[in-house]
């Protein structure tokens, strides 16, 4: 008998639908279909790849209310941000069309008059997308969309808790012109996920935690595999003696609760210089009391339920280990019991030390910790005290003194009076746990090319 997910609306608890779970058997199929298929679509003219994606470009534009409303109900999303991602992703996809050609291109870095050095770039094959729920539009374009159009197949996996809109992400590439069997679906849990990367393929790329990760990485050592990790992070912001502490405020506010803090690249750690630290503390508090809980398909609502039920006794652990050593619980940081959905009231803890969980495991909800610190050399030490190494930002009215703090950091990105923000003309990467290779940029183009050398001499 075939298993199927369960999918919940984490807000009200009530089924939406059931969804059948591929299986063992069902995995082999579909990669095979996917490696006769694939052979086609790398030899299909660069214009056939540009137009299925542009195609799928406008249909997000012009189905972007539904869409955005069938993420909400099933990740828990507020729709301002929902509707949010579904517009702004059209921008990714436009960045990898007006830049996949250039990167494809063949190069000539040396000729003389007998000997000719040729660089061309091939497809991996089939490559394996695992995605995130998080973001499941921003994620996965990030991979599929390169992937695509460079000739690559690909298997999409993505999260069982945003399953259903996978498929409508895979509908709407084959309306666009993206053949069946070059981007196929592989629905189910985590033990389909780990079924489907023991299959042969030219590429594994994965977002999503830690842990996963590195069993993902494992595995694929096996087979030699080329993995592609975008995991979790442990992202810090310091504001400086010179920082505006009100605007500071308003953007870390937003940087650390937007999404209701599910993100990778949300702020999870605050460090503010002691002289600004009472005025920051004031206006940080009063910038989330302002932030809205509720129904996520009210406009008005800022911060949903957790798109996952275990998150709550998790994050109720770091406020209660903080609060035992000696943090402050300013406001929140409990579940909302009364209610079916997995709501979490935003909690904001002071007086944070790094002997707390919250200051060194990443809590990806919304909860903040905010330590005092004397000045730069020990903001430094504290912002580099981890294992993850995705952003670190610094507010501050003057840029060579916020460089200083930035260059020491060991991160993919740093951020001036800015923070949780990714752009398409940048690469995204991880350092340390938060991750092995990099998405966005023309970096993430060429991520699913390999590179062939051309010795040709002339008779």
């Amino acid at each position: 008998m075939s298993r199927s997910l369960n999918i919940v609306n984490p807000a009200t608890g009530a089924p939406i639908r059931k969804v059948p779970m591929d299986s063992s058997a069902s995995i082999d199929a579909k990669a095979a279909r996917a490696r006769r298929a694939q052979i086609d679509w790398a030899k299909a003219p660069w214009k056939v790849r540009r137009d299925a994606l542009a195609k799928f470009d406008a249909l997000l534009k012009a189905e972007k209310q539904p869409l955005a409303k069938l993420l909400s109900l099933e990740t828990g999303k507020p729709i301002s941000h929902a509707l949010a991602e579904v517009g702004s992703v059209t921008g990714r996809i436009r960045f990898f069309i007006d830049h996949a050609k250039r990167v494809l291109s063949e190069e000539t870095p040396y000729a003389d008059d007998s000997i000719t050095e040729r660089i061309s770039y091939d497809p991996l094959g089939v490559v394996a997308n695992i995605s995130a729920w998080n973001y499941p539009y921003f994620v996965g374009a990030n991979v599929f969309v390169p992937a695509l159009l460079t000739g690559n197949a690909v298997l999409y996996k993505p999260s069982e808790f945003s399953t259903l809109t996978g498929i409508k992400i895979a509908d709407l590439l084959h309306r666009a012109g993206v053949p069946k069997a070059v981007f196929i679906p592989v629905l189910g849990d985590g033990r389909v996920g780990a079924q489907l990367i023991e299959r042969p393929l030219g590429g594994i790329y994965f977002t999503g935690s830690y842990a996963t990760g590195a069993r993902i990485a494992a595995s694929a050592s096996k087979r030699l595999t080329r993995v592609q990790l975008e995991l979790g992070g442990k992202d810090p912001a310091y504001v400086m003696e010179d920082a505006d502490p009100a605007i500071a405020a308003v953007g870390l506010a937003d940087g650390a609760f937007y999404n209701t803090g599910q993100s990778c690249c949300a702020i999870e750690r605050i460090y503010v210089h002691k002289s600004v630290y009472a005025s920051f503390v004031e206006a940080f508090v009063e910038t989330v009391k302002g932030f809205k809980m509720g129904d996520p398909l009210d406009p008005a609502t800022y911060i949903g339920p957790l798109t996952r039920p275990q998150r709550l006794g998790f994050l109720e652990n770091q406020v209660q280990d903080a609060v035992r050593k000696g943090a402050s619980r300013v406001m929140g940081g409990r579940r909302v019991s009364k209610s079916p959905g997995n709501y979490f009231l935003p909690a904001v803890l002071t007086d944070c030390d790094h002997r707390m969980l919250v200051m060194r495991e990443e809590s990806f909800g919304p909860l903040i910790g905010i330590q005092k610190v004397s000045g730069d050399a020990e903001a430094i030490r504290l912002m580099k005290d981890t294992d993850y190494g995705l952003t670190a930002g610094v507010y501050s009215k003057h840029f060579p003194h916020a460089k200083t703090v930035l260059d020491a950091m060991d991160t993919g990105s740093v951020y001036w009076n800015c923070c949780d923000r990714v752009s398409p003309n940048l690469p995204w990467s991880g350092r340390g746990h938060s991750g092995i290779g990099c998405t966005l940029g023309v970096h993430g183009i060429s991520a699913f090319l390999q590179p062939k050398a051309w010795h040709l001499r002339r008779p």
